[in-house]
């Protein structure tokens, strides 16, 4: 017995030392100048060179983006704060060759495009995505990391994120570097409005709306409202809410002239920015509808191609046009069941869809997942010489929301609908978050249409320059 504790307590004893942990502390003494005081401290490190650097994507989008190039004044540090030599082997990577077990790792943060991908800082707003904020050690994915924002006491203002929070309210934790890049942070001035639903494990979830914008509260409460009966139509769609990691889910909504126009959607929240003087208009859900849809198609239901996301280059994915395009169609549909938008309008954009998909080069000889592909370049990507997109590309968000459109009237003609393919789609690769491919998306839509009709219709889906869902019915010979 009291081997077998000795054993025990080496093993506990040997986890301790090995256990790296990541911290770190965000200061913004030159707000007013768009900077941030970022550092990270990484301890009990093996006796190996330690690399750290900016990312170059960012989750929810595809395309490389250079967030080093707005870093400036690296240094690193012991533990008894003196200078460790630090090299830049790259334009965005930074190499301590020894240490003693502790690297403090500190840079000046420039920030001034507040959007879905980007950060901003001035004195009033903190607008932060993590790709875009935080430099990481390279071989620690998957070590609990801890952040502390350092406020000055005259602006101790509201912080909205999906990060865990702590018995400090300005110190938020995440388990891994996955779920904090994924995890966008919103500090300032904002009207948080609250409500609840019941899972699907009978626990109740937490909505909320952390907006950002010059109204007054009742506006802000009247808004929130749209909302939750957004919400509520998207969990129609699938007959269940996802099952959220802390139990809430925030809508991190900055509708006022100084943002960026974007939407990006992450696992237990999404990031907004509507470049409007908000008074409270309803034009401004569609893009709510469109990113909270994605908490399931795309978050959970999550392309194999996605997994795991890489933030060291571009990620290109065969499946963007269900991912993106399935949840554009969606989108303008749930503002239609929830009463927004009105039928006749509704008809019309169903009309440009088509028109998109039918009118346009991309869209007559190239396929949806040539259109997937070629995320990498087009979504938000930056080049300075000429493209020919307007002979060969269709936006795979317009493209997959024709696919959705046409497979959603054929269902219909079968008693079914696109819902009871999504919800298929869901129980088998979104509840289990098991990674699909298009072979698995056809596997599911043979498996809900055969008994339907045996012998008489089936589905194949084609890589090749023609539409990718083909639907064949035929008559059973004689």
């Amino acid at each position: 017995m009291k081997t077998t504790s000795l054993l025990l307590l080496a093993c506990l004893v040997g986890r301790i030392v090995i256990a790296q942990t990541i911290r770190y502390e965000v200061s913004f003494p030159n707000a007013i100048h768009h900077e941030a005081q970022i550092s990270l401290t990484v301890s009990q490190l093996p006796a190996q060179a330690a690399i750290f650097r900016m990312s170059r994507s960012s989750p929810g989008r595809y395309a490389t983006h250079e967030f080093g190039k707005n870093v400036y004044n690296v240094q690193a540090f012991d533990q008894q704060n003196q200078p460790l030599t630090l090299i830049r082997t790259d334009g965005d990577v930074y190499t301590v060759p020894t240490h003693k077990g502790t690297v403090k790792l500190s840079y000046t943060l420039y920030g001034n495009y507040p959007d879905g991908t980007y950060m901003g800082i001035d004195p009033q707003s903190i607008h932060l995505n993590m790709p875009a904020t935080f430099m990481w050690i390279k071989g620690f994915d998957k070590q609990p990391i801890s952040v502390k924002f350092n406020l000055p006491a005259d602006n101790m203002g509201v912080v909205a994120t999906q990060l865990v929070p702590t018995s400090d309210r300005f110190t938020y934790t995440a388990p891994g570097l996955q779920y904090f890049m994924d995890s966008p942070t919103k500090i300032g001035k904002l009207a948080v409005k609250e409500w609840q639903r019941t899972g699907a494990d009978g626990k109740p979830i937490t909505f909320r709306v952390a907006l950002e914008a010059n109204v007054a509260d009742t506006t802000a409460d009247g808004f929130a409202k749209k909302i939750a009966r957004i919400v509520d139509q998207a969990k129609a769609v699938y007959g269940e809410f996802p099952r959220y990691d802390y139990g809430s889910y925030t809508f991190l909504a900055s509708l006022n002239p100084y943002v960026r126009g974007d939407g990006m959607e992450h696992r237990n929240s999404t990031m907004i920015a509507v470049p409007i003087a908000f008074t409270g208009p309803e034009h401004v859900l569609g893009v709510f509808a469109h990113e909270f849809f994605h908490c399931w198609n795309v978050e959970r239901i999550r392309p194999k191609t996605l997994e795991p996301f890489n933030f060291e280059k571009s990620n290109m994915s065969y499946e963007l046009w269900f991912a993106e395009g399935f949840t554009q169609y969606y989108g303008e549909l749930l503002l239609t069941r929830a009463g927004f938008t009105p039928v006749a309008e509704y008809t019309n954009i169903l009309t440009g869809i088509v028109s998109g998909k039918q009118l346009t080069p991309g869209g007559t000889y190239y396929s949806p997942i040539d259109a997937s592909c070629h995320a990498v370049f087009v979504d938000a990507g930056v080049s300075v010489d000429r493209t020919n997109y307007g002979n060969m590309f269709t936006s795979y968000y317009t493209y997959g929301a024709a696919v959705a459109l046409a497979l959603d009237l054929e269902l219909r003609q079968r008693n079914l609908s696109l819902d009871a393919y999504m919800q298929a789609v869901w129980q088998r690769f979104g509840k289990t978050e098991q990674p699909y491919t298009v072979d698995g998306l056809q596997t599911e839509l043979g498996k809900l249409t055969t008994p339907i009709l045996p012998g008489r219709f089936s589905v194949t889906m084609s890589t090749a320059t023609k539409p990718l869902i083909m639907l064949h019915c035929w008559q059973k010979p004689d």
